[in-house]
């Protein structure tokens, strides 16, 4: 007899092969070749994470939105809309996943309370910068792992698209040096690197970007981590905290995500599944090229207009690695979903890791004396 498990599990898989087959393969020549009064007339609301002040991260969906139309002679119209407005910022995928909101736009690991699985679609603490992101998704086998537990656990088939590259390590009122400094502090982090920092003390808080200055502001959190540099500027948190941290140990290389409901996405035609894998590709590279660009500019600016840059101290970096470590080990033992692509990812982890120490990261430290 067959077990039900296994069944959906390969069922799974089928979808992700076939979906990673669709990207990697241009469209059959007589499909290629149908005339556009065949294809349907699609107008989709996309529900998105983020405000429209963040013209990276929201601008990316728009970018995303106006590719599929060119691509589709305009018959599919995807409509980008702010979090709040379709549903809140960190339930994307509860909207997606139920058939009420055909695709969304989000981070996967705001929704790590439903399985720590959705932290790797987004990034795990010291985990893989964007590049060994990118090398582990697209020809690490990690999307065929993803796609199989989304189609399986959410009915949802979701595409990278879009990547912040590494994040910085949060906005503080006060200097944090020692992992005593962390006990009862307030702040905003989501994901894993929030079970980290709560596991060293800190009172964690998942707030929605729109809502992190006033939360500053008012004093309801000591420390929040957003983006980067130039996010963090738009958003005023170097108005509301002296002390900026770094490294982000938590995002290394934070991917964003396209989830589409699994009943919408079989009912649309090749092309259009085509459409939206290229547009999806090309908003993940656009969105780490655009802020690796900005990021740099503003950093000096926040600096010259008083932000004091730090580093987190060994001690703090130390005691968050073993503790990632253990938790993701002991998650491991109580949880088959995700140990197998736990394991699967720490193997690619280790070896991507020596191919760039031995080569990239040694010209970094080189250029930086």
């Amino acid at each position: 007899m067959i077990n039900r498990r296994d069944f959906l599990k390969a069922a799974g898989m089928g979808i992700a092969a076939t979906a990673l087959a669709a990207c990697a393969e241009p469209a059959p020549a007589a499909e290629a070749s149908a005339s556009a009064s065949d294809l349907p007339e699609l107008d989709w609301q996309m529900a998105t994470s983020w405000t429209q002040g963040l013209d990276v991260l929201f601008g990316t969906t728009q970018a995303f939105a106006d590719r599929v139309a060119a691509l589709t002679n305009g018959k599919f119209k995807i409509t980008p809309r702010a979090g709040g407005e379709l549903a809140k910022a960190t339930e994307v995928l509860d909207v997606v996943s139920s058939g009420a909101v055909p695709i969304g736009h989000t981070a996967s690991y705001y929704y790590i309370g439903k399985s720590w699985v959705m932290a790797f679609g987004t990034t795990m603490p010291f985990g893989l910068t964007s590049s060994q992101q990118n090398a582990w998704l697209y020809s690490g086998g990690g999307l065929e792992l993803l796609q199989a537990f989304y189609a399986r656990t959410f009915n949802v088939i979701q595409f990278p698209a879009g990547n912040t590259s590494a994040q910085m390590g949060g906005w503080f009122r006060k200097e944090i040096n020692t992992v005593a400094d962390l006990q009862g502090l307030k702040m905003r982090i989501p994901g894993l690197g929030g079970q980290v920092m709560s596991a060293l003390g800190v009172q964690v808080q998942n707030i929605p970007g729109g809502e992190i200055f006033q939360s500053l502001e008012t004093g309801a959190i000591d420390a929040a981590e957003w983006v980067g540099p130039y996010d963090d500027e738009k958003l005023g948190l170097n108005k509301t905290a002296k002390y900026y941290y770094a490294p982000g140990w938590w995002e290394p290389g934070p991917t964003v995500e396209l989830q589409i409901n699994l009943d919408e996405w079989n009912k649309l035609p090749d092309q259009y599944k085509n459409a939206i894998q290229a547009a999806a590709a090309e908003a993940n590279l656009s969105m780490a090229a655009k802020y690796e660009a900005a990021n740099g500019e503003a950093l000096e600016r926040l600096v010259a207009g008083g932000t004091e840059l730090r580093a987190y101290s060994d001690e703090i970096m130390q005691a968050a690695r073993e503790t990632a470590a253990e938790l993701f080990d002991a998650k491991a033992a109580e949880d088959a979903d995700f140990k197998a692509v736990y394991e699967q990812w720490s193997t690619f982890r280790t070896q991507v890791q020596k191919w760039s120490f031995a080569n990239e990261f040694g010209l970094m430290k080189f250029m930086e004396k």
